[in-house]
């Protein structure tokens, strides 16, 4: 009998179960879990300014914002329109909903993880698969995981481009590249699992012609020759083809080849061309401006590389602890069976390079690589002894680090969410429902709980000075901000002063005090000074604080 290629992909292991009964019990299970898991979710109004930017921004197309113009932001639109569609059927006064979808976001990644692993490992590694993921899901800071962020809805797009590359479906697993994509810029990573799983079916032996079996293709260095690929067609070993099968053969591989130039053309296709329907529908020239080019000053680390470092060592070590039990055996195996499953470790690579992309390391990136991750481990802990201890402390340890991380979210400090109700409460008292305000902080959640539209576009003084959380004081100024911004803001102050405006700086260096044109516009319009709260100064037109 002629051997199997030894390229190819493995039958899949029997299953112990129907389709129905294997999901039946599975889907509630992860339900349950990903909803006790992420019960610290639904016990604040807001977890961190991601979500604050989206619910103030999906409040602003509501009123008839134009997105990338009136409405503006650095992501791609799929979020924020969730969120307004969201709040058109639920109300915009709670992210209740919002929670919801992102606990059903994690239910689908975790779902298509196990259906992952199901086809490649058996039923029994599926389900660990998909029970492995939900628990890690949490295996961060707090307000990384529990908030309903970009990165929680870019997890099922990946983990499901990655399952239709490997079923060779290879025009879904585009569309599912371009979902991530336009959900958050970095999900278009997972690119490079589909494409690389494309290129190993194209080393795969071409379907053999009438009459003919193929083998082997056996690389050069293998048999002693420098000419290529050899392909070694018999009916078993030593056999020569008759004649005529080489021509058969060559119609065989044109097919082939053919075959593999549309697989591939599928593939790119579906990534592009959703990405180009909406650049068109939303302005390609503002789109590409907002999401790609608009942004190289901010996404530099020139200046900040000690802060980036330490911040993406920190939160490295957190998820490190969290995911101990499936990390440890997944180095044994990296060790044991470098090359085993490469695909995952592309879709690792691709994810480890959407975590450092702008050197910001906040902690919520380090979510796009949980998927592989879980698989790798999952790969590993099957490898283990199955009478010894080792896959019962890595059930364990996962086990454990779950319950920690959500007593975590439960206990976790108050401090930056009492402050911003407390500036929202203020903004409330000293101006009316009709009125806009500026709030020049980092905290644009402060716009949706007062419940006030913002005065600018820009909701956070980032996009005027480049501030940014991840990156400290380094290049903080009116100069290093997105282009054009200072000007629109000054049309904005002419055509419509605010009723009130708030500086949160709180010390930071974009502060009235750090930046002459912030204080320079505030005098030109008659601002003064009217009171502070919890460090956030406020200032009103003259007349009337």
């Amino acid at each position: 009998m002629p051997s199997r290629p030894r390229n190819a992909r493995p039958a899949a292991p029997a299953r112990a179960f129907p389709g129905d009964r294997f999901w039946l019990p599975l889907l509630p299970l992860l339900t349950l879990l990903s909803a006790l898991v992420h019960l610290p979710s639904f016990l604040r109004p807001v977890w961190n300014p991601d979500e604050g930017f989206l619910a103030t921004q999906a409040r602003m197309l509501a009123a008839g914002g134009v997105l990338y113009d009136t409405v503006v932001d650095r992501k791609p639109p799929l979020l924020p329109w969730l969120y307004q569609g969201a709040f058109a059927f639920f109300g915009d006064d709670s992210l209740w909903s919002l929670r919801c979808a992102a606990v059903a976001a994690h239910v689908v990644t975790a779902a298509l993880l196990a259906a992952l692993a199901r086809r490649r490992w058996g039923d029994r590694w599926g389900a660990a698969a998909g029970a492995a993921y939900v628990l890690l899901s949490v295996g961060l800071a707090p307000e990384d995981t529990q908030a309903a962020s970009f990165e929680v809805f870019t997890l099922p797009w990946t983990a499901a481009a990655v399952l239709l590359a490997d079923r060779r479906r290879w025009g879904l697993a585009g569309l599912a590249v371009a979902g991530a994509a336009l959900t958050k810029q970095t999900g278009a990573a997972v690119l490079l699992p589909a494409a690389w799983s494309l290129w190993r079916a194209g080393r795969e032996a071409p379907p053999p012609a009438s009459g003919l079996r193929l083998r082997t293709l056996t690389p050069s260095w293998a048999a002693g020759r420098t000419d290529g690929m050899l392909l070694r067609a018999a009916a078993g070993p030593g056999v020569l083809p008759r004649p005529g099968q080489g021509a058969a053969y060559g119609g065989a591989l044109g097919r082939y080849t053919a075959g593999t130039a549309g697989a591939w053309a599928r593939l790119l296709a579906g990534c592009v061309l959703p990405v180009a329907v909406v650049a068109a529908a939303t302005g390609t020239r503002h789109f590409v401006f907002w999401t790609l080019t608009g942004s190289s000053t901010y996404m530099s680390p020139q200046g900040a590389w000690l802060l980036g470092a330490g911040r993406g060592l920190g939160n490295a070590a957190i998820l490190l602890a969290a995911g101990a039990g499936l990390l440890v055996p997944a180095l044994w195996w990296a060790l044991r069976r470098p090359f085993a499953d490469g695909d995952l470790w592309v879709w690792l690579l691709g994810s480890a390079c959407a975590v450092v992309a702008g050197f910001q390391f906040y902690g919520h990136y380090y979510l796009q690589l949980l998927p592989p991750l879980v698989l790798i481990g999952i790969a590993a802990v099957r490898g283990l002894p199955s009478r010894g201890p080792a896959r019962r402390l890595a059930a364990a340890w996962t086990l454990l680090a779950a319950a920690v991380f959500t007593a975590w979210g439960l206990a976790a400090p108050r401090a930056e969410l009492d402050h911003a109700q407390a500036v929202a409460a203020a903004v409330r008292d000293r101006s009316g429902p009709q009125d806009t305000v500026l709030l020049w902080g980092m905290h644009p959640e402060q716009y949706w709980l007062a419940d006030r539209a913002p005065a600018c576009r820009y909701l956070t003084a980032g996009f005027l000075t480049n501030f940014s959380g991840g990156r400290g004081g380094a290049r903080v100024g009116a100069r290093y901000a997105v282009p054009g911004a200072w000007d629109v803001l000054r049309e904005e102050f002419a055509a419509a002063a605010p009723a009130l405006v708030v500086d949160d700086s709180r010390g930071a260096p974009y502060g009235a005090a750090a930046v002459p044109e912030f204080r320079d516009l505030l005098a030109q319009d008659g601002y003064t000074r009217v009171g502070t709260v919890d460090g956030a100064v406020l200032y009103a037109p003259r007349g009337r604080g």
